[in-house]
């Protein structure tokens, strides 16, 4: 069986229905609904029950359909390792990034590519780590970074930890806080805390040392992926920034921010890893990126082994 009519079994699995599934393969139903017709007679199985509103996989359909779905990553990714080892094409780069590595590591990547590599065009994502881990599985991105405790392992990702960079809770230069020389979890509540997406084990371990209790994780006033938005609120209002330490550097020097030294919680950490595709080889460009990335993260914190 050729591959464009695995891809047909494969489209109509995914969207259930014969006109649409041919719409996205650029057939006309009727030579769709033929070749959906070959496959089946050509393997003695039928494969979709037809009904009056959706098309579904049999539970022989729904065997042939996910090995289709193998080979058909195959293919793709031997086509491009071909065309790559032929023209010896650098690449062209699309990779995601949480918010963290947006903010240390990313900056630092795009102007040495842009020195060394003016030619090749960049995608960046920077977004949570489902959505990340959906683009990439549309095969829309080479890799992604993001914090390990967010990733939902599965078998067709590796994943790499790479390493684990400090956290704190940072405010403005003149806040209440900083008055108190013992400052514990509970007193950072009433001022309303900030942070991007966190690991719901961290929140619920807060909201524990807070005094909300067992099982009450720790609410946050504002939830934002932009570090930058984040800092912004700190510097502006008493509100309480979780971050990164790293994330913060030049604010500190500047002054504008203070990581304060809160007695009852021990330090947090961002546990940063590269998600890609399993069996899926990097172009030269997103090899160069992941090179790059690996050793700013040992700059910023030695990473764990």
């Amino acid at each position: 069986m050729d591959l464009k009519r695995l891809n047909h079994l494969v489209a109509l699995a995914d969207t259930r229905n014969f006109g649409r599934a041919a719409v996205q393969c650029h057939l006309t139903q009727s030579a769709f609904s033929r070749s959906i017709q070959a496959a089946e007679e050509e393997m003695g199985l039928q494969l979709f029950d037809r009904g009056t509103v959706e098309a579904r996989c049999t539970d022989a359909g729904e065997f042939v359909v996910e090995r289709a779905r193998k080979l058909l990553f195959e293919s793709r990714c031997l086509q491009r390792d071909v065309s790559l080892y032929r023209e010896r094409l650098i690449g062209d780069l699309a990779f995601g990034v949480g918010p963290y590595p947006a903010a240390t590591m990313v900056p630092p990547l795009l102007t040495e590519i842009r020195s060394q590599h003016p030619g090749v065009n960049v995608r960046v994502e920077v977004n949570n780590a489902d959505y990340l881990a959906a683009h990439l599985r549309a095969e829309e991105l080479d890799f992604y970074m993001a914090d390990l405790r967010n990733v939902v392992a599965a078998a067709d990702l590796d994943v790499a930890r790479i390493a684990r960079l400090p956290a704190g809770f940072y405010v403005r230069s003149g806040h209440p806080l900083r008055e108190n020389p013992n400052i514990t979890a509970a007193m950072l509540l009433p001022f309303g805390i900030a942070s991007v997406r966190v690991p719901e084990s961290v929140l619920l371990g807060l909201g524990a040392r807070m005094g909300l209790g067992e099982g009450k994780r720790l609410p946050l006033a504002v939830e934002c992926d932009d570090l930058s938005l984040l800092k912004s609120l700190a510097i502006s209002t008493d509100t309480v920034i979780g971050c990164v330490d790293a994330g913060t550097v030049l604010d500190v020097a500047q002054g504008q921010l203070v990581r304060l030294a809160v007695v009852d919680v021990p330090t947090q950490f961002a546990d940063i890893a590269i998600v890609s595709l399993k069996g899926r080889s990097y172009s030269l460009m997103a090899q160069f990126a992941v090179d790059s990335m690996r050793r700013q993260a040992q700059e910023l914190i030695q990473p764990v082994t």
